[in-house]
């Protein structure tokens, strides 16, 4: 079931990350702190690359399954944050997961890639990688999303995320 609901009420909730999320840098630039997390799980789904993108998708794939962690405690405006953040390229969906350090499950929303047809989606999305390679840009974009974002008239985060790393590839090397 997806679910795409502002949520701006006392209620908190558990959002489970498997990408970029993973690095404490990105969720602080994002939400000005890091909640308590929790390692998890997510059964029958893959975590797959995105051709010309540096961050991952998931789609369900039986038998497979996504380690990651949950943040928890998420204020509904730090979910606003989130949905923003994860743009119309995904779609926040209700799931359980098996917490790790427990014998329990939790259920969670998380981001699922909008599109399962996606032809730009294959092998394997590696976090230990992404942090040695990407990590640092990733934390400028996504620290200029938060700038734009609190502009009358912000930009949705996949054009923030073009234009960064447009203008990052247009750069001549450093000697």
């Amino acid at each position: 079931m997806s679910v795409k609901v502002n949520c701006v009420s006392g209620d908190t909730h558990n959002v489970f990350v498997y990408g970029s999320l993973l690095a404490d840098e990105v969720v602080q630039t994002l939400l000005k702190r890091v909640p308590p997390t929790a390692p998890a799980i997510l059964q029958d789904y893959h975590r797959f690359k995105i051709k010309g993108r540096v961050y991952p998708a998931i789609l369900p794939v039986p038998n497979n399954k996504v380690t990651g962690r949950v943040l928890l405690g998420i204020s509904g405006l730090e979910l606003n944050i989130l949905d923003d953040f994860e743009d119309v390229e995904y779609t926040r969906t209700h799931l359980q997961v098996s917490l790790i350090d427990k014998a329990e499950n939790l259920q969670v929303y998380a981001y699922v890639w909008s599109n399962p047809n996606d032809p730009n989606l294959y092998a394997e999305w590696d976090f230990e990688e992404w942090k040695q390679v990407h990590m640092n840009d990733f934390v400028k974009m996504t620290d200029g999303f938060m700038q734009e974002l609190e502009l009358p008239e912000s930009k949705p985060r996949v054009q923030t995320y073009e234009t960064f790393y447009k203008q990052e590839n247009d750069k001549p090397p450093e000697p």
